[in-house]
């Protein structure tokens, strides 16, 4: 019985092949018409959203979902032209007389596997990508969230035909195949865990992978900023989405004795952010029941493992309803789950340190993180972060933000990630640079054919000089 995504597969590679390189106007008439179907339909996404989460603030919807993926195509737009311009090298004295170039193809066809945290942006900003390099693609949506999958298939099915666009439901198995497909490439976003499966299974046809992952993301507070300052900046990165984000900050690391400081200013924030608490209509609830449970058997293994347990405000959780307030998490044992997994969620453990050399020291002991956060005004203290920490990101006095540049490249680092996407990068990333060398009537290359003689001798020795 033969396998209906790799027909899919096939139909689409087809197509492809029948048109290979999409004019400037085609793919941008594309992206356009991709525009108007999300401004379209903005209302049922925030509502689909919401069905699925149980409730999902609409601005948490229109802010990091629909927004990103407006400007992305204004941006892409407004530059397409020029990124698919052949480039112009120098062929250097050796290949003298020739013209070189670099053109840029696409590549075929796109497999966007996508998570269900911001399931629109994440599956919208890479087909933006993929269709701006000139490709098809094939986007596998998470199971978590049924309703906005029934809008984002009758959104995409209003551009495009499922040979330039297709849209793949199911759970795990359903992942798995499609993560062994042939694709020319693929794009997961998701766990380090089932990111390390994606690309075992993408090895087996040598399928590029882009991997965007995520890890423990630090937050290192520095000895010269106001707490209150630091916690405003904070305090929305961790709070968007119920802090379900893959760049949240997932611990903060500040100077020992500020910890009771912290926590007071931590829930002042708070109140003045979601005076309701957990009722408040702008507070996301996590997504499901099985990540709710995961959470809160975290928070109680915390207190049995002898941490201090703050809650934002109270009542801190609705187990009905799988809501939780930010919890802030100190006295942690290393060993303790939440210090070791990446949390995505709204816990936040606090990690006190006695010099700067200790907590950069913490920080680069750990695995590479997807997002780095400093908040500090000190120039010397910025610049030292910036040398001396690996992570895919960075922002200074700010949280998520850094995701939201479209004129700059995103993506992780070791356990957190590989390859970029946005902007120029991502294009770059989706296309094959072909060079192409073009020669007249005389080439260079003679010179140095055999029968190889004094005039061979002579030209290696000045060219190896």
């Amino acid at each position: 019985m033969p396998d209906p995504l790799l027909s899919q597969l096939e139909s689409q590679r087809s197509a492809f092949l029948a048109r290979p390189l999409p004019s400037h106007g085609e793919r941008s008439a594309a992206l356009a018409s991709l525009k108007r179907a999300l401004l379209r339909e903005r209302a049922a996404l925030c509502d689909a959203l919401a069905a699925d989460y149980g409730r999902r603030s609409p601005y948490d919807t229109l802010i990091a979902d629909l927004l990103p993926c407006i400007r992305q195509i204004g941006y892409t737009r407004r530059h397409l032209k020029r990124w698919m311009a052949p480039s112009r090298r120098r062929p250097g004295l050796l290949l003298h007389p020739a013209s070189l170039r670099v053109h840029y193809q696409p590549l075929g066809v796109v497999g966007i596997m996508v998570p269900w945290n911001f399931p629109v942006m994440l599956a919208i900003g890479p087909l933006i990508t993929a269709l701006a390099a000139g490709n098809r693609a094939m986007l596998k949506l998470s199971e978590f969230t049924p309703a906005t999958n029934a809008v984002l298939r009758r959104l995409l099915a209003s551009c495009f035909t499922e040979e330039e666009v297709a849209v793949v439901e199911g759970g795990p198995e359903v992942a798995a195949r499609f993560s062994a497909l042939p694709f020319d490439h693929l794009f997961f976003t998701g766990s380090t865990a089932i990111g390390r499966q994606v690309m075992a299974a993408a090895s087996q046809h040598l399928t590029p992978v882009t991997l965007e992952l995520g890890g423990k993301s630090p937050c290192l507070i520095a000895p010269d900023i106001p707490l209150e300052f630091a916690i405003d900046r904070l305090l929305y990165g961790k709070c968007l989405n119920a802090g379900q984000i893959c760049v949240a900050p997932d611990y903060v690391l500040l100077p020992r004795g500020q910890e009771e400081a912290f926590a007071t200013a931590f829930q002042r924030a708070f109140a003045r952010r979601y005076p309701k608490g957990l009722a408040s209509a702008d507070f996301t609830s996590v997504v499901s029941a099985a990540h709710y449970h995961r959470l809160t058997g975290w928070l109680a293994q915390a207190s049995a493992d002898g941490a201090r347990v703050i809650p934002a405000c109270e009542p801190a959780r609705d187990d009905a309803a799988h809501r939780l307030a930010p919890h802030l998490l100190w006295g942690l044992p290393e060993q303790s789950p939440v210090m070791q997994q990446e949390i995505f969620g709204p816990l936040l453990p606090l990690i006190a340190y006695d010099s700067l050399d200790e907590a950069l020291a913490y920080i680069r002991a750990r695995p590479r993180p997807l997002a780095c956060y400093l908040m500090s005004l000190d120039a010397a203290v910025q610049a030292r972060v910036i040398k001396e920490v690996h992570a895919g990101g960075m922002a200074i006095n700010d949280t998520v933000f850094q995701v939201a540049a479209d004129d700059a490249p995103f993506g992780g680092i070791g356990p957190s990630g590989m390859g970029h996407y946005h902007g120029h990068e991502g294009f770059l990333t989706l296309s094959k640079a072909k060079t192409v060398l073009r020669r007249g009537r005389w080439s260079s290359g003679a010179l140095i054919q055999p029968p190889y003689g004094w005039r061979q001798r002579l030209l290696l020795w000045l060219l190896l000089r």
